[in-house]
């Protein structure tokens, strides 16, 4: 029996910083009606301060502690384990990191870097990995949507990097199995009791439900036509509006 929720952010609350209809008003009542929630996100051209700051002003009803960001499980990796990364980040993301050692650097961390994917960063990246740096992703996502239009994400340039040095990313946020236990350990559940609504049917909900989450897939955002026939098992909804009242509300399966 489902009793809790970890949604994701970009597609799914909002779409370029415009809330999805009803959205904000669902937030508040489950937050009224005391239901467990994250808020689960691969983002990595923002910090969660920063992810915080934008939803509040939309009107959503957020605190620091319900966001479960992967540059933030990327951090806490780093500091672990006494790596000092060279940071393949986009600009607004740097301030997250600032805090680490990037001297002489022993390890690659890479985000959506936007224009910062050019041969030059690239380059460096690869010299350090053919030289037994090990690279973290944050995520294996292949495309975002902004403004109307699709855009290349890191996932792509992940495994550019892969293919060239011969080696594997460590990936620490969606798809990751560790990534959603970290998030329903927060929440004092069991996955089965979990459900992730996503509009990532790779990242979001396969990755979900091979964690033993329970899944639903919404067409908004990044979703195309097409995405319901690889999502197995999830449910479908038009919208996180309709996913919530289907699966919570109108069937009574909060406990």
């Amino acid at each position: 029996m489902l009793k809790a929720i970890l949604f994701d952010i970009s597609g799914v609350l909002h779409v370029d910083k415009q809330p999805i209809p009803g959205a904000v008003e669902l937030i508040a009542k489950l937050r009224q009606q005391t239901v467990p929630i994250r808020f689960v996100t691969n983002t990595s051209r923002s910090t969660s301060a920063a992810i915080l700051h934008s939803l509040n002003k939309m009107g959503f009803i957020v605190e620091q502690a319900d966001i479960f960001s992967a540059p933030v499980a990327v951090k806490q990796v780093c500091e672990q384990r006494g790596l000092r990364p060279y940071c393949l980040i986009h600009p607004e993301l740097e301030a997250e990191f600032a805090s680490l050692n990037q001297q002489n650097p022993n390890a690659v961390v890479l985000a959506d870097a936007a224009e910062r994917f050019d041969y030059e960063h690239l380059n460096k990246a690869f010299s350090l990995l053919i030289n037994g740096a090990p690279l973290l992703g944050i995520g294996r996502n292949r495309y975002f949507k902004t403004g109307g239009k699709l855009q290349l994400d890191a996932g792509p340039f992940i495994q550019a990097l892969e293919y060239a040095a011969d080696t594997e990313a460590e990936i620490l946020g969606k798809p990751a199995a560790g990534f959603f236990h970290a998030a329903v350990d927060s929440l004092g559940c069991k996955p089965e009791e979990v459900l992730m609504i996503g509009d990532d049917v790779e990242a979001d909900i396969n990755g979900a439900m091979e964690a033993g989450l329970q899944a639903c897939l919404v067409r908004t955002g990044k979703y195309l036509p097409g995405d319901e026939n690889k999502a197995g098992q999830a449910f479908v909804a038009e919208s996180v509006v309709e996913a919530v009242n289907s699966v919570f509300f109108q069937s009574a399966s909060l406990v």
